[in-house]
């Protein structure tokens, strides 16, 4: 979202002095209202401090990790030195009220090194479960069931091995290192679950680490994204146990034991097939194909003229011998285009794509499967992006401490939910598309940073207008 090349348009400091608050006091607002929730689990996460030299309260630490990321501070430095400083923290205040007290961003570091910090995750979990129940999500399904992407990325690389957790590769020899041990690089890899909408919203919902110790060590195998995702599997049937879910998976994942996995819990998937993937598949595809005419549909969808051809009800056989199987539908769809090329030059472009879904496909619903579901899984590669790349350190570990690493992740996470609720909030939607999203950040940022809130009365009356979430 790029913002319009323009001057400012307030022509008062009392217009831009109303702008900074209506935008800090919306924002709190929605923050505040999902609170309580957060605050619920983060209650039951065991204190082990000593309480004799505690000065900061579990929850008050937790808010101030959430806030220093939903205002994208990219290091416990920078969160430090400009959020402890006396306006900020007097504005922090007025708008946050379970904040009672700012602590040093080394507080917060030691006590994620020590406490159960998957009760952060849970917390999250928690969240997206209760907007699940008020419907919040519900005009977004797919076939009645809620869209996850499921993708894994490098978190970050290092060139040294500081916990056992990590995953290594060995670096490509060079000349002057073919005589030399070789050299190896460490890192770390999650398996990242999202919900991820038609209308492009994106919604953080669970994350796996990849652990060095779940591999086979006696082998000497480390762990993959394959058994990552069965483990992540299991923790959403067990978080989400009758939530009709809809898997949106890249090439990494046709195979026979997580299509089955799928079946065993009731999942529907789309999962992308390349040319290369399960011969026997496309063999019996295109052998099908002819004897099925009917199973065609073409159809303009934006600029874009598609043809859909499917072949339904494709027994797909894996393991030793082949001793098991499963029923599959497979859908290729081809489109091309037009596009003006660097010689304004009218040229066509054409792509294709395939599928393997759950469900058989027939003319009614294989647009919504195709385009508004499986072609939607690049929400989740476009999240992890931003995360990366727009203000929320998803490569900064924040600390080379395993535990706490994983609980900043997780805050990291939670403060992306929230900004990213605000963003398709009617409350805010209009401010995010005049500004763009990292600069309505820096907005209310500094709107902390100078006496713009010093209205004590008008800022207490708009806090107490009853907050109701409601997207556009």
């Amino acid at each position: 979202m790029t913002p319009s090349n323009r001057c400012s348009p307030y022509q008062s400091i009392d217009e831009e002095r109303e702008a900074r608050t209506q935008a800090a006091t919306q924002q709190a607002c929605l923050l505040n209202a999902n609170w309580p929730v957060l605050l619920r689990r983060l209650r039951q996460i065991p204190d082990i401090r000593n309480p004799k030299k505690t000065q900061h309260k579990l929850t008050t630490l937790m808010l101030y990790g959430i806030l220093a990321f939903v205002f994208q501070y990219t290091s416990r430095r920078q969160a430090n030195g400009e959020m402890t400083r006396p306006m900020f923290e007097q504005n922090l205040r007025t708008l946050f009220p379970a904040l009672e007290t700012l602590p040093h961003a080394d507080t917060l570091f030691r006590l994620l090194s020590k406490i159960d910090v998957d009760q952060l995750e849970q917390a999250q979990i928690d969240l997206v479960n209760q907007l699940i129940r008020k419907k919040k999500f519900a005009p977004y399904r797919i076939n009645n069931c809620y869209p996850i992407a499921i993708d894994g990325t490098q978190k970050i690389a290092f060139s040294t091995l500081w916990t056992d957790e990590l995953q290594q590769r060995k670096l490509r020899s060079t000349q002057d290192s073919e005589a030399s041990d070789p050299q190896y690089q460490y890192y770390v890899y999650v398996l990242e679950a999202n919900l991820s909408f038609q209308n492009g919203m994106v919604i953080p919902l669970m994350s796996e680490f990849l652990d060095y110790q779940h591999g086979d060590t006696a082998k000497r195998k480390q762990d993959c994204e394959s058994k990552a995702f069965h483990r992540l599997a299991a923790r959403l049937k067990q978080a989400f146990p009758r939530l009709p879910i809809l898997l949106l998976l890249d090439g990494l994942y046709p195979t026979g034991p997580i299509m089955a996995r799928c079946r065993t819990y009731n999942w529907q998937f789309m999962i992308v097939l390349q040319d290369g993937s399960l011969p026997s598949v496309w063999e019996e595809f295109y052998s099908l194909l002819p004897l099925q005419q009917d199973n065609e549909k073409q159809q303009n969808w934006g600029d874009r003229q598609q043809a859909f051809r499917w072949v339904n009800q494709i027994r797909y056989e894996y393991g030793q011998n082949g001793k098991n199987h499963l029923i599959v539908h497979l859908v290729l769809c081809e489109e091309h285009w037009q596009e003006v090329d660097e010689h304004a030059q009218i040229v066509t472009k054409t792509s294709k794509h395939a599928w393997l879904s759950s469900r058989p496909l027939n003319c009614h619903n294989v647009h919504e499967r195709c385009n508004l579901a499986g072609r939607y899984r690049w929400g989740i590669e476009s999240c992890i992006l931003v995360e990366k790349h727009q203000g929320y350190a998803y490569e900064h570990t924040f600390a080379k401490h395993w535990n706490a690493m994983r609980g900043y992740h997780y805050l990291m996470r939670i403060a992306h939910l929230l900004n990213t609720l605000a963003r398709y909030s009617s409350a805010l939607a209009g401010v995010f598309r005049e500004m763009g999203i990292q600069a309505f950040t820096r907005f209310v940022r500094t709107t902390y940073t100078g006496p713009w809130l010093d209205d004590a009365a008008d800022i207490e009356q708009r806090m107490r207008k009853p907050f109701r979430l409601s997207f556009v």
